[in-house]
């Protein structure tokens, strides 16, 4: 058995993607205007262009569910957790998304990914995601947390957690 789910970037994550490409396309004009191509200005456009590079690498692409696996695969990195390792699969309510920061990691380029902070109940969670809606937690037995964007959340959870 193998399922395949693919992550659908909604329009919010299309707003703060274009934001953060205004922002920065705005900031090495400022630059380049200021400075004319000095140092800071190449120092400026190296450091975003990396930045950039290494989110866009780390974008979320798709969900591959199979008898022994759970499988996040990003453009460059994959994610394995062995579906022995999970304790529990729950769909996440939109209230619970609400206090939760970024601290390492993409926050609306392309999707929401890397290491979060959730602050009502003071956890570090995982987080890949193209859409701030229709998550799923999985928490591992070494009780970590996942959290997934799934367009369908209800399936995904019926999946994981039948025997």
């Amino acid at each position: 058995m193998r399922k395949v789910y693919r992550y659908r970037i909604d329009r919010r994550t299309w707003y703060w993607t274009l934001l953060y490409v205004a922002v920065y396309i705005g900031l090495g004009a400022v630059l380049y205007l200021l400075y004319e191509g000095g140092y800071f200005s190449a120092w400026f456009a190296t450091s975003i262009g990396a930045l950039l590079i290494l989110m866009a690498l780390s974008i979320p692409r798709r969900l591959i569910v199979s008898d022994q696996l759970l499988e996040v695969r990003c453009l460059l990195d994959a994610t394995e957790l062995d579906r022995e390792e999970i304790a529990s699969v729950r769909k996440l309510e939109a209230e619970e998304l609400r206090f939760v920061l970024p601290l390492y990691g993409g926050c609306g380029f392309f999707g929401y990914y890397g290491h979060f902070l959730d602050l009502k109940h003071f956890e570090r969670v995982k987080i890949y995601a193209s859409e701030w809606r229709n998550m799923v937690e999985i928490t591992t037995i070494y009780e970590d947390k996942l959290w997934l964007s799934c367009s369908e959340a209800d399936e995904l959870v019926n999946l994981l957690t039948e025997e």
